[in-house]
Parts: structure tokens; C-alpha cells; sequence
């Protein structure tokens, strides 16, 4: 139990770097991967081809969201292309890694898989209240008391290996551990290649020139 994982996977930067990582601790990992209405459906591609290169079993949950709420969801909205710090972005999706964490846990311990992985990390709880430490701890708290397994005192635990991580630290452990950056995608829109304005490519790209390096992505332009 304690060797098997269930691991979040979007298709990201985070999340591949994420996956990799708790591969290396010997763990193996099973890859849950949402379609929960997003303005487009790269990330749902990139998430396939990085589970399928770790050689990882993938499962695609496909729910809905109905009332929105959110300029990923909310094709009428428009994306930010900048927000002031600690302020909570448009692209804030109600609840989300709460309705994400508890499909894992759930997957989790049917599987019997001891642990989950989520790739929440510093830059993410700046502006996102269910990226928070102090949320996941809670969330960890609550999969103990809500579950079987949490009763009988070997429940699920909720890892963050990257949540004291700045964005250029995660892409060197990434480096490191052999992730293919090509194969992720991060930015909010779903282009030919990233817009390189919204809060996502923002980031990715000031975490690669802290390194002295260009996203692979745009190295097409």
C-alpha cells in the first residue's frame, strides 16, 4: 500500500515535475487527470502523453461544473493577462483542488494506495486559497477522519513536494529527474503555442530565464 500513489496530473510544468519526483522515491503511480469543462483540452493532451511516457495507468475523470465561476471555465470571460500580488485571479475555479483532492482520495483508497500527490506550490498559494499549506494540511486532516482507512489509522496522506518551491527550483528538479518540458503545457489558452502574457506563461518563463534558459515551447517563435 505504502509503495502505490495516486498522483494529480493536469499537464503542467508542476504537476509533470511532480509526478517524476514521487517515481523516483520508488513509488508507483497512478495518474488522475480531470476534463471538468476547461476553455480547452491541450492540458488534458500534454497530461496524457506525460503518463504514458513515465509509463504510468492514467484515468480521465470527466465531470461538470455547471455554474462556472471562473474564467477557465467561462469561455465569455476573458483571461487576466496580469494580476496584483495576493490578489485572487479570474481563473480561480470554486473549489477546485477541493473537488479534485477528494475524486484522489477516494481513487485512492479503493486502489489501497497509502498517499496522494499534488504539485501546489508557493507562486499557486499566492493566489490561489486551495493551494495553501495550511488548506492541504487541513484536507489531510479531514481524509483521516472521513475514511475507512483514515479510521483505522492508515489513511491517505496528502504530499506536496514542491509546495516551498519557486518556479525555476521546480524546473532544475525537473532537469534533474529527466522531465521533458516539450511534452507539458501550461499556459491558460489553447494556441499553437503559449500566449507567453497570461499569470501562467508569466511565471514558467521567469523560471526558465532565472536559469539562463528559454521554455522549449517558445523556442519556436
Amino acid at each position: 500500500m505504502k509503495n502505490k500513489a495516486v498522483v494529480l496530473l493536469s499537464g503542467g510544468l508542476d504537476s509533470a515535475v511532480t509526478l517524476y519526483w514521487a517515481k523516483k522515491q520508488g513509488y508507483k503511480c497512478h495518474c488522475l487527470i480531470f476534463d471538468y469543462g476547461q476553455r480547452h483540452k491541450k492540458e488534458i493532451l500534454a497530461a496524457k502523453r506525460i503518463a504514458r511516457k513515465a509509463h504510468c495507468p492514467l484515468e480521465v475523470v470527466k465531470i461538470s461544473l455547471p455554474w462556472q465561476g471562473s474564467s477557465l471555465i467561462d469561455k465569455r470571460s476573458d483571461i487576466p493577462m496580469a494580476r496584483k500580488p495576493g490578489e485572487i485571479p479570474s481563473t480561480y475555479v470554486p473549489a477546485r483542488n477541493i473537488i479534485f483532492l477528494s475524486f484522489a482520495l477516494s481513487f485512492a483508497e479503493a486502489i489501497k494506495s497509502g498517499t496522494v500527490f499534488i504539485g501546489a506550490h508557493i507562486q499557486d498559494y499566492s493566489g490561489y486559497p486551495d493551494c495553501r499549506p495550511e488548506f492541504l494540511s487541513a484536507f489531510d486532516h479531514a481524509a483521516k477522519c472521513g475514511t475507512k482507512t483514515g479510521t483505522t489509522g492508515k489513511g491517505v496522506v496528502i504530499k506536496t513536494p514542491l509546495i516551498d518551491m519557486h518556479k525555476s527550483q521546480i524546473i532544475q528538479l525537473g532537469i534533474d529527474l529527466g522531465v521533458d518540458f516539450k511534452d507539458t503545457w501550461s499556459c491558460y489558452k489553447g494556441l499553437r503555442l503559449p500566449c507567453g502574457k497570461c499569470d501562467s506563461c508569466h511565471y514558467r518563463n521567469h523560471g526558465f530565464s532565472q536559469l539562463g534558459m528559454v521554455d522549449p515551447l517558445t523556442k519556436k517563435r
